[in-house]
């Protein structure tokens, strides 16, 4: 299988860290972010990488190279106008024929590879969306009426909501949804195939998981010890 792996942001939620290096090459302990991921596929058996760029995109390429040091094979794109996160897709229709892999660079987790793989493959359908809960604190008191009544009141509750991983299986079929040359984000692609019909799965992770693009979350990637935790290491994707 092959993946790809975003990093064309500009990190805008890192600032000012981020206006000397991209977000992917962003220290967790001694070592970037994007070293951890690569490293992480290439021990799920994951051996040829693509790698969008923008921002800073020279820093990345000279950093990872050709990917000879992981035993990988990495091939970069380069966009010349922000293309939005699926937009980016579009650079590699011709290389990303069969199942593949998308994954932001700023994401570090301990989901089994093999078994979202195997999912996505029993559930018929072109996106398959790796998912967590994440629990929410409200703000401000949270009011339920009816009629302009009030039923229920919960001051500043925790709300748990399933969210996005920034982890995707993906079939070539996508690329019937994704145009070329235009930003085009995962919002776009997920308005443009629940309104045709078009099934979408979650497969939920109940494990580890950090944005490291979120200060809280690149914080908390500091206390673990990524290269000696079993956590990210996993069986050989299936082929």
């Amino acid at each position: 299988m092959k993946a790809v792996i975003q990093c064309g942001g500009k990190g805008t939620r890192l600032r000012p860290y981020t206006s000397v290096l991209p977000k992917p090459l962003m220290p967790i302990g001694s070592r970037p972010v994007l070293e951890l991921l690569l490293k992480w596929l290439r021990r799920n058996g994951i051996q040829e990488v693509f790698v969008t760029t923008g921002y800073l995109g020279h820093l990345i390429r000279s950093f990872c190279g050709d990917g000879a040091q992981w035993n990988m094979k990495i091939t970069y794109t380069q966009e010349v106008e922000p293309l939005g996160t699926i937009g980016p897709l579009s650079l590699l229709r011709d290389q990303l024929d069969s199942t593949f892999l998308v994954l932001n660079g700023d994401v570090l987790t301990d989901i089994s590879l093999s078994q979202f793989a195997s999912f996505h493959r029993r559930h018929p359908g072109p996106v398959t969306i790796a998912t967590t809960t994440r629990t929410i604190k409200m703000d401000f008191g949270v009011i339920d009426e009816v009629d302009g009544e009030v039923k229920t009141f919960r001051e500043k509750p925790a709300l748990p909501h399933l969210v996005s991983m920034g982890l995707y299986c993906m079939d070539p079929s996508v690329f019937e949804f994704i145009p070329s040359g235009v930003p085009f984000g995962f919002d776009d692609l997920m308005f443009q195939m629940l309104e045709t019909g078009t099934p979408v799965h979650v497969f939920k992770h109940e494990g580890v998981w950090l944005d490291i693009g979120r200060v809280d979350d690149f914080h908390k990637a500091q206390d673990v010890a990524w290269d000696e935790q079993s956590v990210v290491i996993e069986h050989p994707v299936a082929a």
